[in-house]
């Protein structure tokens, strides 16, 4: 929740054009995603014949390497945001809203299957 809370803050801070707030923002996602990264590869490691851990593990890598990728072409930056840095961004959300939906699949799918008692 904590990575994505500070991705979201980075997004808005380059909308209103504060590109140091918004790299700062992303350095300080940085520690949480990979800690997060190597927890859901632990996980997979733990159970390998489930997809969805498998998939959640590869998202977490997949937004890593996009923060950081992010993060190092604004630091050599000089005015503004790069266009690369702004679409890695915007990938890393998307990969969270990604995440988001696998994540709530399984209870949308009990939530569905609920019927009414009958009288």
């Amino acid at each position: 929740m904590l990575p994505a809370l500070l991705v979201v803050v980075a997004a808005i801070a380059d909308g209103r054009g504060a590109h140091a707030l918004a790299l700062d923002a992303l350095l300080g996602a940085v520690p949480f995603v990979a800690v997060c990264a190597l927890a859901g590869f632990g996980a997979y490691l733990d159970r390998r014949d489930d997809p969805v851990v498998a998939l959640q593990a590869l998202l977490w890598a997949a937004s890593l390497v996009l923060l950081l990728l992010s993060c190092e072409v604004r630091s050599n930056a000089l005015h503004g945001a790069p266009p690369l840095a702004v679409s890695s961004l915007v990938a890393c959300i998307g990969i969270f809203a990604i995440k988001a939906s696998v994540s709530v699949a399984p209870y949308v799918r009990r939530l569905v299957a609920l019927r009414p008692a009958k009288p």
